[in-house]
């Protein structure tokens, strides 16, 4: 049986890099006794057959240009996480069409305006907006536009292409599961369903999106995973620039926030595929879209959305191969964009920008990135230069 390093973070626009890295024979040999030491008394241990059999295949991969990239340490943990941090801030405020435009708008259409003060009614199109179909693979392109619609109480989602998207929860519908290399139909479900109670309570849990402690979460991660989990934790106590739980969780003021309606918009896939080292790696990518309004009753009652997109990637060992927790997951990516949240805040929540904001409502540091989609889901996340926060070019 071995003892495989579980604490590992990279960001998106990492994967893959460093495989021409070398393992010298004495840091080989380091790691091999540190881990021997790591083992307790009562675990099985590999023969060392099977050790000189693993050291051996290293040395052909290094010979070839594959070796695997090095067991990270603390400080590799946190130079991730901090890159990681940088691209979240590429998306910042979106403050809408411009006024004048707006105005135009509401003036042809009344029914816009925000609860409808006129009682006029609603398009029949729009409200008959058909779902769309399970997203099976990457789309090619951004959606198109979704007319000039501005949301409201009634509608949080007008104007959206999220308003033909999945309500919450039935939006993560994994795949069907089978059999990976040692791990059964069974575990293979296991883990996708360990995923998928992952990205629910994170995101859509009503708890967590008021700033609760999301237990089920963390409940389904490898406990010896135990520098992410300490991340996490800190994060959620004690939130600062290092340790900002907004990388994994979807959180927002319930003093100054609340949803619009009770529903939380969902797209996205999960898929999966056999690990390297008997297991099999689960990759989900979902875009959920938060409509909100202010709690102050003396606010107007406009409504702006935040669109999160995140990317996670998880990896379930098999049990009777490695020293792990059977079903608990490990997490060995998660990247994030946020669109509409204020630039370089750092207590912990997400902070959209209405235009009619109050003055004490934090607004943080202006955009100096470039704009993006934040509907856009035909790239992956790592495809994006971290140029800094920008700006989205609609909710």
């Amino acid at each position: 049986m071995s003892d495989r390093p579980s604490e590992e973070h990279r960001s998106g626009s990492e994967k893959g890099e460093g495989n021409g890295s070398s393992i010298s024979d004495q840091e080989w040999a380091e790691f091999v006794r540190e881990s021997e030491r790591a083992i307790p008394d009562s675990a099985p241990k590999e023969p060392s057959a099977r050790a000189r059999e693993v050291t051996d295949r290293l040395r052909r991969q290094e010979a070839r240009g594959a070796t695997p990239t090095r067991w990270r340490t603390v400080a590799d943990l946190q130079q991730t996480h901090e890159r990681a941090s940088r691209r979240r801030r590429r998306l910042w405020a979106f403050l809408g069409v411009p006024v004048a435009i707006a105005l135009g708008v509401v003036a042809m259409r009344p029914s816009l305006l925000p609860g409808n003060p006129f009682r006029t009614g609603v398009p029949s199109s729009a409200a008959a907006a058909s779902p769309l179909p399970a997203e099976t693979a990457a789309p090619t392109a951004a959606p198109g536009a979704a007319g000039v619609a501005l949301p409201t109480i009634e509608r949080p989602f007008a104007g959206s292409p999220a308003l033909q998207w999945a309500d919450g929860a039935a939006g993560i519908v994994p795949p069907k599961a089978t059999r990976i290399g040692s791990l059964s139909k069974a575990q293979v479900e296991q883990a996708l369903q360990q995923t998928r109670k992952l990205l629910i309570d994170a995101n859509l849990d009503p708890a967590t999106l008021r700033g609760g402690r999301p237990e089920t979460a963390l409940s389904v991660l490898e406990p010896r995973q135990k520098e992410m989990l300490d991340l996490l934790n800190t994060s959620l106590s004690k939130p600062d620039e290092e340790h900002d739980p907004l990388l994994m969780f979807s959180r927002f003021d319930p003093a100054e926030l609340r949803l619009a309606g009770d529903v939380v918009k969902t797209r996205g896939r999960m898929t999966f595929e056999a690990g390297e080292s008997a297991s099999v790696v689960v990759h989900a990518d979902y875009t959920f879209v938060y409509p909100l309004v202010r709690v102050d009753e003396d606010a107007p009652t406009e409504v702006q959305r935040t669109i999160v997109r995140r990317v996670v990637d998880v990896e379930l060992f098999d049990p009777d191969k490695w020293i792990v927790t059977p079903g608990k997951i490990t997490v060995t990516r998660y990247d994030q964009e946020i669109g509409n949240s204020a630039c370089d805040v750092y207590d912990g929540y997400l902070h959209p920008q209405f235009s009619t904001a109050a003055a004490e409502q934090p607004t943080g540091a202006p955009a100096t990135g470039p704009t993006t989609d934040p509907y856009d889901r035909s790239q992956d996340i790592a495809h994006v230069v971290e140029e800094g926060c920008g700006v989205v070019s609609r909710t």
